[in-house]
């Protein structure tokens, strides 16, 4: 394994936007922060196994660490916070049970309408082409004119009806988004 010393410095392929490139140095123990200062009291941090750690191809192998806390205290980093019955979404997908429901009332949909509605609802606010939808809902490249997915979402409007319908709004020209509904 290699020491911090025995790393020679590196230059990365892209200039930043004064034109010059960025370097990265190897570093010694005594410019590293302390990583206890960093966690949370009881908890400990070790290296991750090489072998849990992505690679890149012709990159340096990377340098992962767990951080251990003891089961009785709470996690060193901030988690999502607990969804109230005030802030519950008013479209929900279920994925294992493969169920749609908007505002309490579940959706009759088809396989293709629920993939559909669940990559939309799994990435709100996010415009997606026509052609991604068609290659990360149907799962193959885009043949036609994009009509397929227009029907679609036309169909989805219809049965999430007249107050959720705004939800998928068209981006003229790109595509479609879904923006979760404030009330009902």
């Amino acid at each position: 394994m290699a020491t911090p010393r025995s790393l020679s410095t590196a230059t990365l392929p892209t200039p930043s936007e004064n034109g010059t490139r960025h370097r990265l140095r190897a570093v010694g123990p005594d410019e590293v922060p302390y990583m206890a200062e960093f966690l949370p009291p009881g908890a400990t941090w070790l290296p991750a196994p090489q072998h849990t750690l992505p690679t890149l191809p012709g990159q340096p192998p990377m340098i992962g660490y767990l951080v251990l806390v003891p089961a009785d205290q709470h996690p060193p980093f901030p988690q999502e916070p607990e969804v109230t019955d005030t802030d519950a979404p008013l479209v929900r997908i279920d994925t294992v049970q493969r169920t749609a429901e908007v505002n309490g009332r579940e959706l009759d949909l088809t396989y293709l309408e629920f993939e559909l509605l669940a990559h939309l609802v799994q990435h709100p606010h996010r415009v997606h082409t026509r052609d991604q939808l068609v290659t990360t809902v149907w799962g193959y490249g885009h043949v036609g004119d994009g009509r397929t997915v227009d029907v679609h979402i036309a169909r989805l409007r219809r049965k999430l009806g007249a107050d959720f319908r705004g939800a998928i709004q068209t981006v003229r020209r790109v595509g479609y988004k879904y923006t979760p509904p404030t009330g009902g």
